[in-house]
């Protein structure tokens, strides 16, 4: 196949016209790897060459301006690319090279979102269901879960606002079964209304 011409699209993006008409878009990352020039002939494995890397690299853009709005896990993004038309294999080339690169880590985003929702007041029950929901490999959740901030403080803050009167058997019923849904467990629910009993009774 040969190079009729390389038209300039943007600054950074290229479209490969051939001399039958086929036209490819490209980048100029690409253009520079493969050396191409107008008049150059692309046998059939340089022509499949630069079809997948054209289309990595276009993808890889699309990734990255996905990253730019929100962080999320490898396999959400996988999972967004390959809803919005990109082939599997593309799309899985492409996570594993933005992790490469360091722009996708899924035990810092993993960290992030135990965090934020540990800062919200929620416990590790829920912060769990919340890194399955985000497509988080299970392998990360308790070192994640370790490096969120304690929650005694938010959970404790809670039981002081809701429970007026911690010997009210339907109030603490009625709490404990707020914190159970916020994802504490019961032993830290028992603990906090405890803690909470005996700062009353001081």
């Amino acid at each position: 196949m040969l190079i009729s011409s390389l038209r300039r699209t943007t600054a950074e993006h290229v479209t490969v016209c051939f001399e039958d008409g086929t036209e490819v878009p490209s980048t100029m990352g690409v253009i520079a790897e493969m050396m191409l020039y107008s008049g150059k002939i692309l046998d059939g494995p340089e022509a499949e060459k630069l079809h997948r890397l054209s289309e990595r690299a276009l993808v890889l853009e699309k990734a990255i301006n996905l990253l730019s709005y929100s962080r999320m896990s490898s396999r959400e993004l996988k999972n967004k690319l390959v809803h919005k038309g990109i082939e599997y294999d593309t799309a899985e080339a492409v996570v594993e090279k933005l992790q490469d690169l360091r722009l996708l880590d899924d035990a810092e985003y993993a960290a992030a979102v135990a965090r934020h929702y540990t800062a919200k007041g929620y416990g590790a029950a829920r912060i769990r269901a919340e890194f399955s929901r985000r497509g988080i490999d299970r392998d990360l959740w308790e070192e994640a879960l370790e490096s969120a901030p304690q929650s005694d403080e938010k959970i404790d803050r809670f039981v002081q606002t809701k429970l007026k009167d911690p010997h009210d058997r339907d109030q603490v019923r009625k709490v404990s079964a707020a914190l159970a849904r916020r994802g504490f467990s019961w032993d830290e629910i028992r603990s906090a209304i405890a803690r909470y009993t005996d700062l009353t009774e001081d």
